[in-house]
């Protein structure tokens, strides 16, 4: 065999490598596909090895268990969202912040919005599952509360307001997130998810707590005063109790 078959032969293998799906991704095609036909409960991890090729020992380096399967994704996105929130500033507005923290989390879904609407369905089939997302879910919630905590800290109710924001966050990106997978991933989801934390920003946001302080502040200065006389008094001892009550005598 000359060298230049030899090299070719290599050539081909590599293009073929690179062209297989790595093992991790391959374990979950097999396992949605599996989880599609067959159903979630009734497939089990050797099933998922046996279609994907590998031994068992391959699944459980990448996957704790089936559960971890079904959402493949998500520690990589938790371990994104905490950077992302411990790399901002002082500067940073902190509603602003984790706001767009929650977007890190909308992108992951619509990166592949099949598999996303896939696990969806998937998942309010099973509750197990669902109890699994519920604590995925709370994960996020206080990865945004420790940072909204830490931001806070020193002012008024700062631990409340940091928990009941980071909810609010939580519940408006899930809102517009699952409409959006109700829909089968039709539409701009990221249109969607903006107009739901618009809300927690007008409600929680800096700015809007600045304007409705200057509002108080303007009701403050406009006093009202009312004054109270006799029945029948006459109208210069009703102007000269007027001018008392507002420091004018």
């Amino acid at each position: 065999m000359s060298s230049s078959s030899a090299a070719a032969r290599r050539g081909e293998r590599t293009e073929a490598a690179a062209a297989k799906p790595p093992m991790r991704d391959a374990l979950v095609a097999a396992a949605f596909r599996l989880f599609l036909e067959r159903g979630y409960e009734q497939t089990t991890i050797d099933d998922i090895v046996a279609l994907a090729g590998v031994g068992r020992r391959s699944f459980f380096r990448y996957f704790p268990s089936k559960e971890d399967v079904v959402f493949p994704d998500h520690e990589r996105c938790l371990a994104d969202m905490t950077a992302f929130l411990a790399a901002g500033g002082d500067e940073d507005e902190p509603v602003q912040r984790v706001c767009d923290a929650a977007r890190l989390v909308l992108r992951m879904y619509a990166e592949n919005p099949t598999f996303s609407v896939q696990r969806y369905r998937l998942t309010k089939q099973v509750p197990g599952l669902r109890a699994y997302e519920l604590s995925v879910v709370w994960r996020y919630e206080r990865a945004l509360a420790d940072y909204l905590r830490t931001r806070f800290a020193g002012r008024r109710d700062g631990t409340l307001r940091a928990d009941v924001v980071a909810a609010a966050v939580v519940a408006a990106h899930n809102n517009a997130l699952r409409s959006w997978l109700r829909s089968d991933g039709q539409g701009d989801a990221g249109e969607a998810v903006d107009h739901a934390l618009g809300y927690v920003q007008s409600a929680f946001g800096d700015a809007p707590a600045a304007a409705a302080a200057g509002h108080r502040a303007q009701e403050e200065r406009e006093d009202v005063v009312v004054v109270v006389s006799r029945r029948g008094a006459p109208l210069w001892r009703v102007v000269q109790e007027i001018e008392s009550a507002l420091g004018r005598s």
